[in-house]
């Protein structure tokens, strides 16, 4: 049997009466609110994914970034390091250079003292050396001066009086004695020049002469 509201006209129809008119059509249609759901999830399941790769390209790009900014101060830090080191060996080299200086430096000073403690030592075993450093002050005169003075040690005073007494007195020179003088050396004075042939005298023009200024180490007589 059909119910007799439908085949009546709406417009016939009470206000209660086409309500549930309507409900009833509703209610015929039960597919409507299931495509409703379905196309709700359909979007909520599409925002989800939008919003996960939109949370992977944030990570990514921070990733990135991060590398980048780390990579920046690693750069960085190892150029720091690499100028540290730099520093370091300049530091080095120039720390060797300075040993090598010194190194070079105390050699030169012992040698200058072996040599000084030679001369020394051939001046006690061969005393005669004296007359040899007595004619080289002679020949620095500008000329053989008469009344000269010749100044001695003691002990090489007697033997240049053995040995070249005559010469000089027949020359006009006098021969004195200073102990002060070290054996080995001697001064010779005139009315117009002074020789200074002593130890110590001729050990500083000769170690001048290398660019040293080592003094003579005075030794006992």
């Amino acid at each position: 049997m059909s119910d007799p509201l439908l085949q009546r006209p709406k417009e016939q129809l009470t206000a209660f009466q086409r309500w549930e008119l309507n409900s009833f059509d509703e209610a015929e249609k039960p597919g409507t609110e299931n495509i409703a759901a379905e196309a709700l999830l359909a979007s909520k399941e599409s925002a989800a994914i939008q919003l996960q790769n939109l949370e992977k390209k944030t990570y990514d790009e921070s990733y990135a970034a991060g590398l980048a900014a780390g990579h920046a101060a690693g750069m960085q830090q190892a150029q720091s390091e690499i100028a540290k080191l730099q520093t370091l060996m300049s530091n080095l080299q120039i720390a060797l250079t300075q040993v090598d200086e010194q190194l070079a430096q105390s050699l030169l000073d012992l040698s200058l003292e072996i040599a000084q403690k030679m001369v020394v030592g051939v001046l006690h075993i061969e005393p005669e050396i004296i007359l040899k450093i007595i004619s080289t002050a002679i020949s620095s005169l500008p000329h053989f001066n008469q009344n000269a003075h010749l100044i001695l040690h003691p002990t090489d005073a007697d033997l240049v009086r053995r040995q070249m007494g005559d010469e000089l007195a027949h020359a006009g020179w006098k021969i004195f004695t200073d102990p002060k003088i070290e054996s080995g050396g001697c001064r010779v004075e005139t009315s117009h020049s002074n020789i200074d042939a002593t130890n110590p005298a001729r050990w500083q023009s000769i170690v001048e002469s290398i660019g040293q200024d080592k003094s003579w180490l005075k030794t006992p007589n």
